[in-house]
């Protein structure tokens, strides 16, 4: 399953964040996948694209990070895979 993660930086540190994952990665357990990623012009959030089949995995990883960042998680589905289960109703 596919989850947008969007994360604000505690206190616009973006510069903290960056440094630990410069410093220890991603730090996520396996089977937690990293698709994409993509940060707001004033380096307050971050949104992510993450897949796993198992939301433990993303509890697991949030926690390592919530120090220095706020989550709010979203279970999402593309819009093709959307359009094509609406189809039959249209």
């Amino acid at each position: 399953m596919l989850f947008m993660v969007i994360e604000n930086f505690r206190g616009q540190d973006a510069k903290a964040v960056y440094r630990r994952f410069r410093d220890h990665g991603r730090m996520a357990p396996e089977g937690l996948t990293y698709v994409d990623s993509w940060v707001s012009a004033d380096l307050g959030r971050c949104f992510q694209l993450m897949e796993c089949a198992d939301v433990t995995l993303l509890q697991r990883w949030v926690a390592q990070w919530s120090d220095l960042v706020a989550f709010e998680i979203v279970p999402v589905v593309s819009g093709k895979a959307t359009a094509a289960a609406l189809e039959p109703q249209l």
